[in-house]
């Protein structure tokens, strides 16, 4: 909501305010883990809710896609293994298959909901790269529009989002279950929970 500056008292200083309280729960830490642990990790148990709870869009068979609680623009979404690992590298061949297909999916699901014109990929690997999680690898996938960008985050550290979590997700998801060749959910391997060692290891 933006107020003319003369609303307030205090000296007229000619900016309006763009008032978002909602970003205070990021500034102040809300949704992350103190620990490095699988326990706090949202990442971990997104998983284990239901969709629209867990904010998750589609199920892999070792990994899945969950919108950014703090997104960059609409349709900011994270493609996570179950398994609970930090680095590229600790991915095994299949996860690391499965999420380059899911960050296909993600793609294909994006044009087909909303059309954007391109998109930023990318992985923050360690907390001094820009990982705000950094102990569960997520990959980004944000969808980008000619003229989304403002002077919002360059002087205020703010994203003016103009739609709603849970309208996204069902936008997004109702996208998804029409690809064609989409990763599919699937038992994991050995029959072990997707985020279990024992499907990590077989």
């Amino acid at each position: 909501m933006c107020e003319p500056a003369l609303a307030f008292p205090g000296p007229p200083d000619g900016f309006e305010r763009l008032w978002t309280p909602h970003r205070m729960a990021y500034i102040e830490g809300a949704e992350r883990p103190s620990t490095a642990d699988a326990a706090q990790c949202p990442f971990c148990l997104a998983p284990s809710r239901a969709d629209d709870a867990g904010l998750i869009v589609a199920r892999g068979a070792l990994t899945f896609a969950v919108l950014n609680l703090f997104p960059y623009n609409p349709g900011h979404l994270l493609i996570c293994p179950y398994r609970h690992v930090a680095d590229l590298t600790q991915l095994t061949d299949p996860e690391a298959t499965e999420l380059v297909g899911m960050t296909q999916d993600a793609m294909r699901a994006s044009r087909a909901a909303t059309d954007p014109a391109g998109f930023n990929l990318g992985i923050n690997q360690g907390d001094v790269a820009g990982a705000g999680i950094g102990a569960h690898l997520h990959q980004h996938v944000v969808p980008r529009w000619r003229g989304d960008s403002n002077f919002f985050p360059i002087v205020a550290r703010t994203r003016a989002v103009p739609q709603l979590l849970a309208e996204t997700r069902k936008r997004l998801a109702e996208a998804w279950v029409g690809l064609p060749g989409k990763v599919e959910a699937a038992s994991s391997p050995c029959g072990a929970e997707p985020n279990s060692a024992k499907g990590a290891e077989c």
